[in-house]
């Protein structure tokens, strides 16, 4: 299969929604984008163009993470006030220690994952599995001390955060699923697992992005360059607009709809891919 120019521009839009939409959402941007793919007839994914599409759209979101928490992430006090610069720094550090589990792990099994993306079983299993889990951890745990704070919130929890994270190097786990997930099971309040899982984006996927890149290079064509693009800023926006409306969502609802639907899409893949493609 081939990735046809007359249809490039348009399909990159696509993908780039799909990217928006699902990056932070507990649902798998990698597993919507290998079934995207899939559905779209893409070019392979171990084409140097679709590796570099795929960095470049992930890079947007994380753009968009980083525009829309700017405040947090430097607010104007922290020159200027110590409490703000300690409140700032904790974030800070408590970031960097959830991330060192996925650098590790991430390096170890690079290889697998390339695999596994090319599987949609794989990702139906994750998607069914995650979606089990998702609603289990809103029915079943007692939730009555929560931690609201990200200062309040211990660094050995951070670290568990960032071993939850690495369970999405399977795709259709979802990194935003695994990291809200763990935050939950850990005490944090939603406000605060979807906010770290926010933050914990920033460096799992710049670290992710800088190694696809260094390793697939940057050899397109002008058209694909231009299409690549449309995909950066279709995915930026639709991302900033998804971070917006989920912690609106989630200070008024549970993760249960999530859950819900990705054992729905899961019960899909399955049809399509064993019965319906056959």
């Amino acid at each position: 299969m081939t990735f046809l120019l007359e249809n490039m521009y348009w399909k990159a839009a696509v993908l780039g929604i799909v990217q928006g939409l699902t990056e932070f959402l507990p649902v798998s941007s990698t597993g919507h984008l290998v079934l995207a793919g899939k559905f779209l007839e893409i070019a392979p994914e171990e084409s140097t163009f679709c590796a570099m599409f795929n960095i470049v759209v992930q890079l947007s979101s994380i753009l968009a993470v980083v525009i829309y928490f700017r405040k947090q992430l430097l607010p104007e006090a922290f020159f200027r006030e110590k409490e703000c610069r300690k409140e700032t720094l904790g974030l800070y550090w408590r970031t960097a220690a959830a991330v060192l589990p996925a650098l590790g792990i991430g390096y170890l099994i690079k290889d697998y994952v390339e695999e596994w993306q090319k599987n949609p079983y794989i990702v139906a299993a994750a998607l069914f599995v995650g979606g089990i889990v998702l609603i289990f951890i809103e029915k079943v745990m007692k939730r009555e001390k929560v931690i609201e704070k990200i200062t309040q919130f211990p660094y050995i929890k951070a670290v568990g955060v960032g071993f939850f994270q690495c369970i999405a190097m399977i795709p259709g786990v979802s990194r935003s699923a695994a990291t809200i997930i763990g935050g939950l099971a850990l005490g944090a309040s939603r406000p605060l697992a979807a906010e770290f899982s926010f933050f914990l984006a920033i460096p799992t996927m710049a670290a992710a992005s800088g190694y696809a890149l260094l390793k697939h290079g940057g050899n397109l064509s002008i058209k694909e360059w231009i299409a690549t693009g449309i995909g950066f800023i279709v995915s930026f926006l639709v991302s900033w607009g998804v971070i917006a409306w989920l912690m609106n969502f989630i200070r008024k609802r549970s993760f249960q709809v999530f859950g819900y639907y990705r054992i729905l899409l899961a019960v899909f893949v399955v049809i399509y891919f064993f019965w319906l493609k056959k």
